[in-house]
């Protein structure tokens, strides 16, 4: 539909102003808790697309390690918007070398990790360290890349297993609903002014059981209860 295209192309815009605004005061206050203060202005994307954001559950401050469904770059600002810590990306390097959008994770200092260099593993877990010494919640998709949306979930890759295991980290997972609905870039539009953010318990691993794979069933079951939910 024509109107969906126009909101597409309206959160575009207001993605494009809000990311240079916010990338133009972390330039300067980037040493200050990189520029914490700033990047939680990434909420009122939400306010000015009139997108109403269900939020369920509560966060764990002492939770290490967040892990979350990806499906659409508002995946993002919703976290950056509504997490009350200095969180950490774990991402692509070549998302930190796209022009613009590349320094708003360069800037304050996210975990860019290339994939096919071999040293990638130990320069993760240096970095990973060093975040985590610096008291910032580690944030990763486990998906590795966004989803197409529908009903289905990438399978889980094993990085966040490895970060959380390696330095017995408590996990707080979170499922976001109609991210891609609510701003999907490729076709641009947006078919949905609700989203849905679902904040699980956290909870500390056991090593050499299956946990890995029953959080992955376990965020697939209460994704697809709650997508169900808002798109009956």
């Amino acid at each position: 539909m024509i109107l969906n295209k126009l909101k597409g192309i309206y959160a575009s815009f207001v993605i494009a102003i809000g990311l240079g605004t916010i990338i133009f005061f972390i330039f300067f206050w980037k040493k200050k808790c990189n520029a914490r203060n700033v990047r939680k202005y990434c909420r009122l994307f939400f306010t000015f697309c009139g997108i109403k954001l269900e939020k369920i559950g509560n966060f764990d401050l002492s939770a290490k390690l967040i892990v979350m469904n990806h499906q659409s770059y508002v995946d993002i600002i919703v976290l950056e918007g509504y997490h009350p810590q200095n969180i950490c990306w774990v991402a692509k390097k070549e998302l930190g070398e796209i022009p613009y959008y590349g320094y708003a994770l360069r800037g304050p200092e996210m975990i860019l990790i290339d994939r096919e260099d071999k040293k990638g593993l130990v320069f993760l877990l240096k970095e990973a360290k060093e975040k985590l010494d610096q008291n910032r919640p580690l944030v990763i998709f486990p998906e590795g890349t966004r989803s197409i949306g529908g009903k289905k979930f990438l399978p889980f890759r094993s990085g966040a297993k490895l970060l959380a295991e390696k330095f017995n980290l408590k996990i707080q997972p979170i499922v976001l609903i109609n991210s891609r609905k609510v701003y999907n870039s490729s076709p641009v539009e947006s078919t949905s002014n609700v989203m849905r953010m679902v904040i699980l318990d956290s909870f500390v691993p056991e090593v050499g059981s299956d946990w890995y794979e029953r959080l992955e069933s376990q965020m697939q079951e209460v994704y697809l209860k709650h997508y169900e939910e808002l798109n009956p």
